[in-house]
């Protein structure tokens, strides 16, 4: 990126009211939080489209990210469902 427009946005973002921004410890990675409920990047994806769940946006880079709480939410619902469908992968042979 230019200087002049980085410049730009800086002075832009010290002249604008931010709204609070979250703890970004208590968000995880797509990567992270795939690994956390054992499914892969791209199902998370889709989960997230299709409003499975909830990702929010890096306020900085737009990178999805999903709170920590959110993720623990849903496998406590998916382990009280008694459905016999299970989070994690199987392992390979």
């Amino acid at each position: 990126m230019h200087s002049l427009t980085i410049a730009r946005r800086l002075a832009y973002l010290a002249r604008t009211a931010m709204p609070s921004v979250p703890n970004l410890r208590d968000y995880l990675l797509i990567r992270d939080a795939a690994s956390f409920l054992g499914v892969s990047e791209a199902t998370l994806r889709n989960w997230d489209r299709g409003g499975k769940v909830a990702a929010h946006r890096n306020p900085i880079n737009g990178y999805r990210l999903f709170k920590k709480s959110d993720l623990e939410e849903l496998l406590k619902k998916v382990a009280h469902s008694g459905s016999p469908r299970r989070i994690q992968r199987r392992a390979r042979r």
